[in-house]
């Protein structure tokens, strides 16, 4: 696997090649990350991953500074999954100079959820993973659905800059109690790693019951989130919304519930399709 981090060897080094799957990441590698770049290895000609703790992304009362780096473990899980290329770029070479040109994303979709409680969060993203996309022009990049309104904000931005890039959204991994793998799922104690399941837990009641009829939505919301709360969950959203956009749901939609709920200090997100 060649490690690089300087763009213009970057694409000195992808230059011979057609179909680059890309799989962007932060590090801190787990399961679902190498279910991405085992993806890509299918339907691209080159696979690169790229970890960069993009600091745009990080409210000011976040913890960028204590993100876990773990440059060496995951370059080995990389090399076992077979990952052709890993780029990554310190910081001033990803942003030489202060980055006053930015990707703001549609607020119908960013400001919502995830962007309601960490305002500005999809900005950052959009702007790094773009930069990103620059420098591998990519032909099709891989994003997992626990981050769901990523993807989407995601696939808007590629879908309104006319970029040629396939993003394809792969299911959740999950451990074996069904807690949907996450780098932050290290800050949990035992104790919590242990009450961390019924996250999930409640995302698939609230499925089920949707899923059998129940259409008052609001009230699945509301029990789910005072659910959680009674086993000392401080939740941020449990929300149905429809599947493409986000968007309040009408009768027949294809539908998601998604979530984000702290666990003492550890602020956990998941999402499940309602089939």
């Amino acid at each position: 696997m060649q490690v690089l981090r300087d763009i213009v060897e970057l694409r000195s080094h992808l230059a011979a090649f057609r179909q680059p799957a890309f799989v962007p990441t932060m590090g801190n590698l787990h399961d679902g990350h190498i279910c991405l770049v085992q993806r890509a290895k299918t339907l691209g000609d080159v696979c690169i991953a790229s970890i960069f703790v993009n600091r745009m992304q990080f409210l000011p009362h976040e913890d960028f500074d204590a993100y876990p780096r773990t440059v060496e473990a995951d370059c080995a899980k990389l090399r076992e999954a077979g990952c052709d290329v890993l780029f990554a770029p310190q910081e001033s070479m990803l942003y030489p100079e202060p980055q006053v040109y930015k990707v703001v994303p549609d607020p119908r979709l960013a400001e919502i959820l995830e962007g309601r409680f960490r305002p500005g969060f999809f900005t950052g993203v959009c702007t790094a993973v773009m930069k990103l996309f620059a420098c591998v022009q990519p032909g099709v990049a891989f994003f997992g659905k626990k981050d769901y309104q990523q993807l989407l904000v995601i696939r808007q931005m590629v879908r309104q800059l006319a970029l040629p890039i396939e993003i394809v959204g792969c299911e959740t991994s999950r451990a074996e109690d069904g807690l949907a793998l996450s780098s932050r799922n290290g800050y949990l104690n035992s104790a919590e790693r242990a009450e961390a399941v019924h996250l999930s837990l409640t995302l698939r009641a609230v499925a089920v019951s949707a899923r059998e009829g129940g259409q008052d939505f609001e009230a699945l919301e509301r029990r789910a989130t005072e659910q959680l709360a009674l086993r000392g969950w401080q939740p941020d959203y449990i929300a149905i919304r429809r599947r493409a956009d986000l968007g309040m749901p009408d009768p027949g939609d294809a539908l998601v519930v998604l979530a984000a709920a702290r666990l003492g200090k550890t602020r956990l997100i998941d999402s499940i399709e309602i089939l």
